[in-house]
């Protein structure tokens, strides 16, 4: 099966039409080692843009340093703010 890229337009309709919030984290590896022992399971943060954002604390596992999370993020979700995904921006 050959893909040519227009096999599936409603993909790329799909992303466009995706939110996508940009994120300046500095979180401390004590402040993350509560969302990691449960006490809490959402992060609360303000994008660039000053929208604050509620998402998942499991999303930042995979940027976790023995310092933390620091770094510029991209959060990106649907219209309905599910299927978020947490990127780090290059």
């Amino acid at each position: 099966m050959q893909y040519d890229g227009a096999a599936n337009p409603a993909r790329k309709s799909d992303f466009r039409s995706m939110k996508h919030y940009e994120l300046q984290l500095d979180i401390s590896a004590d402040e993350y080692l509560a969302w990691y022992a449960g006490s809490a399971r959402y992060v609360l943060a303000r994008s660039t843009g000053g929208q604050t954002i509620r998402f998942p604390a499991s999303l930042l596992q995979r940027f976790v340093t023995p310092s933390g999370v620091h770094g510029t993020f991209v959060l990106s979700c649907d219209d309905a703010h599910k299927g978020a995904r947490l990127q780090r921006k290059a």
